[in-house]
């Protein structure tokens, strides 16, 4: 499954009223370790797709969820179950890192 890109417009039906568990990348293009970490999220999307939705929010051009969400660094990882934020990591994080919060959720 792919990574959707998502929008202050459509956060609300994309993400919080989302039937599976949701992960939301919070990035910008100026952000070094929002690049180091796209291509691990696009490939645990491939893993777990199934079961969760992936999604990636550009904070340059959509700067209203990340500020109702509390995001104050990037990159911000978020995941959300029923329209609620059940764990959110900040930083460059290892794919381990990131699949053990992915079976955390989805456990």
């Amino acid at each position: 499954m792919a990574v959707i890109e998502v929008t202050d417009a459509s956060f609300e039906a994309d993400v919080l009223k989302a039937t599976k568990p949701v992960l939301v990348d919070y990035w910008a293009d100026w952000c070094s370790p929002c690049r180091q970490l796209s291509p691990i999220v696009d490939e645990l999307a491939r893993t777990y797709g199934d079961r969760m939705v992936f999604a990636k929010l550009d904070t340059n051009a959509n700067p209203d969820v990340p500020m109702r969400q509390g995001v104050m660094a990037l990159p911000t990882l978020q995941f959300f179950v029923n329209g609620q934020v059940v764990n959110s990591l900040q930083g460059g994080k290892t794919k381990a890192a990131l699949v053990k919060a992915i079976e955390a959720v989805l456990s």
